[in-house]
């Protein structure tokens, strides 16, 4: 992680201003939202939020990944989604007042800003244009997960695939060769495809072997998304 992060004073909130959430709302309402915010250094592996706490902040991901993630009645954990940086979590239980519904988790390093909750509600009321961001934000994960559940029956390939595009839908990152995502560990595209860790590996693979995706250590490519997603069924 650069030193620029590390050297930062946790109430430099410019860092925080600077993201897609707060692009184009009026300066002094986003001066006050972000106040009381806290920039803190997390190292991977670290619990965020944990289930069942209540939502005294929102936090806004400056640098870095992180996985939302619960667990099925055997106990086995089901990652729900990957966010990165410019995302926004923990924004559900400040709004109906209840408590977290899932664990969050970084995956790698990262620098995650928190601004208390009541800060961030009193911008959603004053703002009507923080609100409707937040609204196109909530839809735009429901319909990736309305997607990723009508595929759940479908073949070992196209589930695979189509977590691929959920990621770059989400997270995907433009560069030269294609759309850029992180190259994640299996045991995480198994969690988010429901399927064993050594599919996913077969299935990579296959993949690479048809030049549908190019991977190396941190990041995967997807050179044409169309040709991806024509493979569905």
């Amino acid at each position: 992680m650069s030193d620029r992060f590390n050297s930062r004073d946790t109430r430099d909130t410019s860092l925080i201003r600077a993201t897609p959430f707060f692009g184009g709302l009026p300066d002094a309402a986003v001066e006050q939202a972000t106040a009381h915010a806290v920039i803190r250094n997390h190292p991977a592996n670290q619990i965020i939020l944990l289930e069942n706490d209540w939502g005294s902040s929102v936090y806004f991901i400056l640098e870095g990944w992180v996985k939302i993630r619960t667990y099925n009645l055997d106990g086995k954990e089901v990652t729900l989604n990957i966010l990165g940086k410019g995302e926004v979590f923990g924004e559900m239980a400040p709004l109906d007042e209840a408590p977290r519904s899932t664990d969050v988790m970084t995956l790698v390093p990262a620098v995650i800003a928190n601004i208390p909750a009541q800060d961030f509600v009193q911008l959603l009321g004053a703002e009507p244009q923080a609100g409707i961001r937040l609204a196109q934000l909530m839809v735009r994960r429901l319909r990736q997960v309305n997607r990723r559940l009508r595929l759940r029956e479908s073949d070992s390939t196209s589930r695979v695939a189509d977590v691929l595009l959920f990621l770059a839908d989400g997270q995907g990152i433009r560069g030269e060769q294609g759309i850029e995502i992180p190259n994640l560990p299996h045991r995480e595209l198994s969690s988010l495809s429901g399927l064993a860790r050594e599919t996913v590996t077969r299935v990579l693979s296959k993949l690479e072997k048809k030049g549908l995706i190019q991977r190396n250590q941190d990041v995967l490519c997807i050179p044409n998304s169309d040709a991806l997603e024509r493979i569905l069924v």
